[in-house]
């Protein structure tokens, strides 16, 4: 049977994993995530591709220093209504910024999976959500954000939809687990045909 690492520290990925049955690894891939996505925005390339590349790039690193294994690389990415791209808010003003720009307008999040062995991809899925976040109130911000600024200043869109961001939407079209960062349904697919789970 094939081992499973998780090229990822993100905790709703492991949460995600764990609550459905996977026995994985969990190691950071340590790539500059920032460098390639610039070079890659530089270049114009689509959000689609930017967070299909970022995926692979870290599942095919890992992989070269654990090459029997699978190995799940993983990325997302955040658009705005006006085709922006979001990072990660880093702080708690740089959230709320992300928030206020986001109220009252439909984005997109990207999530990408790609699965390597032996150095190589042999495995990947690219989907898309579509969110729609509700006017919020400057009092209503500063709350959600005293109670949940410490996970989502390392959240694109500064919310986590498993948590208190589920409160900031008035619509949610897409499948729940891309959502929050992965394309489970898929990934699980693909390890029942490689072994890795009861079929």
């Amino acid at each position: 049977m094939d081992t499973l690492i998780l090229a990822s520290q993100s905790s709703a990925r492991r949460a995600m994993l764990s609550a459905a049955g996977v026995a994985f690894e969990a190691v950071s891939p340590n790539v500059d995530e920032e460098g390639i996505r610039d070079a890659l925005l530089a270049r114009g390339a689509p959000p689609r591709d930017i967070a299909d590349a970022l995926a692979e790039t870290k599942a095919v690193k890992l992989s070269r220093r654990f090459p029997t294994a699978l190995v799940l690389g993983a990325d997302q990415i955040l658009v705005t209504a006006d085709g922006q791209i979001l990072d990660k808010p880093g702080t708690r003003d740089r959230a709320a910024a992300q928030l206020r720009s986001l109220m009252g307008k439909q984005h997109q999040l990207v999530s990408a999976a790609v699965i390597a062995q032996n150095g190589e991809a042999v495995w990947r899925k690219i989907d898309t959500a579509r969110l729609t976040m509700r006017p919020l109130s400057d009092a209503f911000v500063e709350g959600y954000l005293d109670a949940e600024a410490d996970h989502v200043i390392h959240c694109v869109g500064a919310y986590r939809i498993e948590a208190l961001g589920a409160q900031l939407f008035t619509r949610v079209a897409g499948d729940h687990f891309t959502i929050q960062g992965l394309p489970l349904l898929a990934v699980l697919d693909f390890l029942r045909t490689r072994g890795v789970l009861a079929i």
